[in-house]
């Protein structure tokens, strides 16, 4: 699928690619019986070298906190073994969610480069509707935050008929879970 859209300023033709990368990596699990949209990738930021690619994984860990973002930084920080990221960029199919973005910045991570936006996501999935860049914004730990990247493409996943699917069913386990 070839969608362009217009990058904000300061993403590279770099950052599309690594987008990109995350994107078709996310794009593998639409092909399973468990489809998430929100996938991550950690890069060295100076030299681009992939420290850790993953994929969100609530429902299958029956893990609130097992968000795409959270589990990549967590597996990147292990293969490290440190809990310091400086000097990494995370890009992410989606807007860090408030829990994500924080703990992206608790890993003192240089950059978040992300696709869809926390109100694309939140279309499809119940989200907390707090911009990844107010979270930094309020912290006094630094981050560069940047997106929309390749925005459209990054909607796909959720847009994805089998992914449609798999919200409703994620949708009828809170229902049946509430009674």
């Amino acid at each position: 699928m070839e969608i362009v859209s217009v990058a904000p300023a300061g993403v590279t033709a770099i950052d599309e690619e690594r987008m990109r990368k995350v994107y078709e990596f996310t794009a593998r699990t639409l092909k399973t019986s468990r489809p998430v949209p929100f996938g991550a990738l950690i890069v060295n930021t100076k030299t681009g070298k992939h420290l850790m690619i993953g994929t969100n994984a609530v429902m299958k860990e029956n893990d609130p906190s097992a968000h795409g973002e959270t589990r990549t930084v967590r597996l990147a920080c292990k293969k490290l073994r440190s809990p310091c990221l400086a000097g990494y960029t995370m890009y992410s199919t989606c807007e860090p969610c408030a829990m994500c973005m924080a703990n992206a910045l608790w890993a003192q991570l240089d950059r978040v480069v992300y696709g869809a936006t926390i109100a694309d996501a939140n279309r499809f999935v119940r989200q907390i509707l707090i911009d990844a860049k107010e979270v930094a914004r309020r912290s006094d730990m630094q981050c560069i935050v940047q997106g929309p990247v390749l925005r459209e493409l990054c909607v796909t996943l959720f847009t994805h008929p089998k992914m449609q699917k798999a919200f409703r069913s994620w949708s009828t386990r809170k229902e049946q879970t509430k009674s």
